[in-house]
């Protein structure tokens, strides 16, 4: 199964942005976890990061024609893009929604996602090691 792990804006300040929210792992050291997991499960995993709105969607949209499976962390764009939501509509392969942290324990305007209801899942609050999962339960789909 091939695997698009999307990251969104800020999340390659990982390791420096508020360790306290985010924890101390750098974006190098979850771009490692996601490919020795991938490797361990058969899982074709490759992780990308933009700050890019427009750069997201044409991920979402080779994603798409790929047929791949996505694990999305979009950062702040959960909370208002209808553009990455509209692109990430259209994948055929299970979406997983991803937040590092707890959302639902933050700010009010955190709690609300435009990607929730067309989700096949979503992971939140398990920090880093929600990627792994993310993973574990994608190699388990048909």
């Amino acid at each position: 199964m091939r695997v698009l792990v999307l990251n969104g804006p800020n999340l390659g300040r990982l390791g420096t942005r508020e360790p306290d929210v985010y924890g101390s792992a750098t974006h190098d050291d979850l771009v490692a976890l996601c490919t020795s997991t991938g490797e361990q499960l058969g899982l074709d995993v490759e992780v990308r990061q933009t700050d890019h709105e427009g750069e997201m969607v044409g991920w979402l949209h080779e994603a798409t024609d790929l047929g791949a499976a996505v694990v999305l962390n979009a950062g702040a764009w959960t909370h208002y893009s209808i553009a990455v939501r509209d692109a990430a509509a259209q994948l055929r392969g299970p979406l997983v929604e991803l937040h590092i942290s707890n959302v639902h324990r933050r700010e009010s305007f955190r709690h609300h996602s435009v990607l929730s209801d067309i989700a096949t899942g979503v992971l939140a609050g398990f920090g880093v090691d929600g990627y792994r999962l993310a993973l574990e339960w994608l190699a388990k789909q048909p």
